[in-house]
């Protein structure tokens, strides 16, 4: 049987019109910066920083970005009165975009991660958290959209604190607010010296007094390491290769010019803990 003549257009025009459609369905409407189909997150098309060769605990790629432009992130953590902590983050050159988790790596944005004693166990799309009790050391971690870690010289950007002691038990009324127990950090506390800055820290087992944070110093800016520890261990400052022996209850002394920009770490080897940061502008 044959078809009437030019049955055949009308089937050419209906196939076109429905072709159309399709693609602007696959266009989704407003444009979007999640990866490309075939892509893994960590390949995702943005054009910001440096994508390094290394990766963090989590097998996560670190993204380099000039210090002078990187974001930063303080963390400061109260007790819960029902348990735990309750965590509070503060950024700078930095917001958070959950509505982009997944996409490129935009310069700014992103989300935290939580590790909780080394442990990678939580995302923050904003700026306040929760640890659950038994907790001992919390780290924040800052994500690109597309889930690398914003790096400054090849450390992670990032914040930890100890969680020591027992959280604070609900409040009384004979209790005034101000009077209560706080578990809020505090940076090392710069001491005056005439050959620069001098910060003193002191090692207890596995805690750091005071907690780790980051000592912000200029380009040419002299620091001074005051360290003692309850047992023998060595000192290493990341970036810098400097190293200082530790022994047990007797302080040791270390001075270094920052004449390297960028953040840098200063830990333990051993033990392996982390004592504080060191931002060079």
């Amino acid at each position: 049987m044959t078809h009437p003549r030019g049955a055949a257009a009308p089937l050419l025009s209906l196939v076109l019109v429905l072709a159309a459609a399709l693609s602007l369905a696959g266009c989704g409407g407003r444009a979007t910066t999640h990866h490309k189909p075939g892509t893994t997150h960590e390949e995702a098309s943005g054009s910001s920083g440096t994508l390094l060769p290394a990766r963090d605990e989590s097998g996560h790629r670190l993204r380099e970005v000039p210090a002078a432009t990187a974001p930063t992130v303080r963390v400061e953590v109260r007790p819960d009165t029902e348990g735990g902590w309750n965590v509070h983050l503060t950024v700078e050159r930095f917001r958070f975009t959950p509505d982009s988790t997944g996409g490129a790596a935009l310069p700014g944005r992103g989300h935290a991660r939580l590790l909780t004693d080394g442990r990678e166990t939580a995302r923050l799309y904003g700026a306040w958290g929760y640890v659950p009790p038994g907790v001992r050391t919390l780290t924040v971690r800052l994500h690109a959209d597309d889930h690398t870690v914003w790096a400054v010289a090849g450390a992670p950007v990032q914040a930890t604190v100890r969680l020591d002691g027992t959280p604070a038990a609900s409040p009384t009324p004979s209790t005034p607010p101000s009077t209560q127990p706080s578990a809020t950090t505090a940076p090392p506390t710069p001491l005056p010296s005439e050959t620069g800055r001098t910060v003193t820290l002191t090692i207890t087992g596995k805690t750091v007094q005071p907690p780790p944070d980051r000592i912000e110093l200029k380009k040419g800016e002299r620091l001074t390491l005051r360290v003692t520890g309850d047992r023998a261990d060595t000192l290493h400052v990341h970036g810098y290769d400097r190293e200082l022996p530790l022994s047990p209850g007797v302080p040791a002394t270390l001075t270094l010019t920052a004449d390297r920009t960028g953040l840098f770490e200063v830990e333990t080897h051993d033990s392996g803990l982390l004592l504080t940061q060191l931002v060079v502008r």
